[in-house]
């Protein structure tokens, strides 16, 4: 079973991309971000062509988050509980049946926080308070669950080409940091991590200032694994080449292997 991460930067901007890689790739499952359409206008017939089954939690022009599955959904929730007031569309989650067990895959776009010294930092860390008492309850399913999407969180050093540059940046704030690895140490599992060490493992590359052609990345899109999940991973990687098509999204592909 493959399943996949990627924050498309605009579903319609990245339409025929996206058809290009979901038919090289072939994921079971894809997990979109910011996919910047409400539900009405999200393109959802292209992918029904290929074969996958769509779940859409969208807003106008802003973030977005999208599930396409070649299972049937047997359960879709759209937002993440513990605020009824957050009408921004950051969070998907759907379950589906594989030989007879569940599997519960997240679609997570996670607030960026800047600037900092602003409340849209203070939300992005009551965003992930949210996400780490929704991800503890998911523990006592006891079932396959995979968390999939944009963190907007460099979770180490090494996960940046140049840490020093984003000291000052809400992806890289101790506080940022600190509410990451708490869901790690719930039992969860940095599937990337888990399969890969080394450096030179990125996710984005902004489009500014020659970020691609220097290769000055940062790994900040993850796939966190339940421990039933993580004892089936067979492998994990990226698809950085995505980044060099024409028209690319800022952010590639993560995807993972499970023996279901």
């Amino acid at each position: 079973m493959k399943i996949a991460t990627w924050n498309i930067n605009g579903v319609k901007a990245r339409l025929e991309t996206a058809q290009t890689w979901l038919g090289e790739a072939a994921p079971d499952i894809a997990c979109l971000q910011e996919v910047k359409s409400v539900d009405e206008a999200f393109p959802a017939a292209v992918f029904e062509d290929l074969g996958y089954n769509v779940a859409v939690h969208g807003q106008k022009s802003f973030n977005g988050v999208a599930i396409l599955s070649k299972l049937p959904f047997d359960e879709v929730i759209r937002g993440l509980p513990g605020d009824d007031t957050d009408e921004q569309a950051r969070y998907l989650e759907a379950v589906v049946s594989h030989a007879g067990s569940a599997l519960r895959v997240a679609s997570i776009y996670l607030p960026n926080g800047n600037p900092i010294a602003t409340e849209k930092f203070s939300y992005k860390l009551r965003w992930m308070e949210r996400l780490h008492t929704h991800a503890r309850q998911l523990l006592e399913l006891e079932e396959c669950v995979v968390l999939a999407g944009d963190y907007n969180v460099i979770p180490e050093p090494v996960d940046a080409r140049s840490p020093h540059k984003w000291t000052g940046d809400a992806l890289f704030q101790p506080e940022s940091r600190a509410a990451f690895r708490s869901l790690m140490n719930l039992g969860y599992a940095d599937a990337v991590r888990a399969c890969d060490a080394s450096e030179d493992v990125y996710t984005f590359w902004d489009y500014q200032a020659g970020a691609w052609q220097k290769n000055e990345g940062i790994r900040i899109d993850h796939l966190l694994l339940s421990p039933q999940a993580t004892d089936r991973l067979a492998a994990a990687g990226t698809d950085r080449h995505t980044r060099g098509w024409e028209k690319p999204s800022d952010h590639v592909p993560v995807w993972i292997d499970l023996d279901l």
